[in-house]
């Protein structure tokens, strides 16, 4: 095992500071830039994927999710706009995902048994001016089958405009699995990818983070674009 600090190190030696799903243009990454936007995903709408079968809403409006939960540190940031790269404000966003282990909050039948009752790695904010919400979370665990993965609705009201999930660079993840101990596990048996998740091979670039390497821990950026009825919607309200 090692610790953070030398993660951090490995990962800058093997790869560039910033990686996302394919290599990011200079162009993109100007009209990104230009556009104020946090992310070079620039303007394309967000691919809607399933919700799956471990959201509740806790009604907790927080930016730090963790709940004392071990893992490595993730700073997630996201940012909601229309289809024309306009920031959407006002618009609720929720994420919840599973913890190093595997195990999501609020449910029976989890690595750790029944977690009825808890909220940890659960919360919700409301974008800024900017269109802009952030959260402090970790690096989200595996569970059998599926790749590690954040999950997202963004709200006006009590109406869902979109949920989706949030997919991160395999070779991050892989890092973190390996070597670190909060994410040890007695078999990797049923641990997968991301090009071996459907989900994810389905959702494709949209709906992938852009992972910087900061001082003890990830930043994780993406921009959510709603489709023209949905940010016509929000723009409204």
């Amino acid at each position: 095992m090692i610790d953070r600090r030398q993660l951090l190190r490995s990962l800058a030696i093997a790869a560039p500071s910033v990686l996302g799903i394919g290599a990011v243009g200079q162009a993109l990454a100007q009209d990104a830039r230009a556009a104020r936007l946090i992310a070079a995903n620039v303007c394309q709408v967000t691919p809607a994927t399933t919700q799956g079968p471990f959201y509740f809403d806790p009604r907790l409006m927080r930016g730090d999710i963790r709940d004392g939960r071990a893992g490595y540190p993730l700073a997630l940031r996201l940012q909601v706009v229309d289809a024309a790269c306009r920031p959407i404000q006002g618009a609720r966003v929720d994420v919840w995902h599973c913890d190093a282990q595997g195990n999501y909050s609020g449910y029976p039948g989890q690595q750790q048994g029944d977690l009825s009752g808890e909220t940890f790695l659960r919360g919700a904010q409301v974008t800024n001016q900017a269109g802009r919400a952030a959260f402090r979370t970790i690096w989200p665990g595996w569970y059998k089958g599926r790749t590690a993965h954040v999950h997202f609705k963004v709200l006006l009201g009590e109406r869902d405009l979109l949920t989706g999930q949030i997919f991160f660079p395999d070779r991050f993840s892989r890092a973190v699995f390996d070597q670190l101990p909060d994410y040890a596990r007695d078999s990797t048996r049923g641990r997968i990818f991301n090009d071996q998740d459907g989900i994810a091979r389905r959702a494709g670039q949209g709906a992938y983070a852009e992972v910087t390497q900061v001082e003890g821990g990830f930043e994780a950026a993406m921009v959510i674009g709603l489709a023209d009825d949905r940010g016509a919607l929000l723009s409204r309200s």
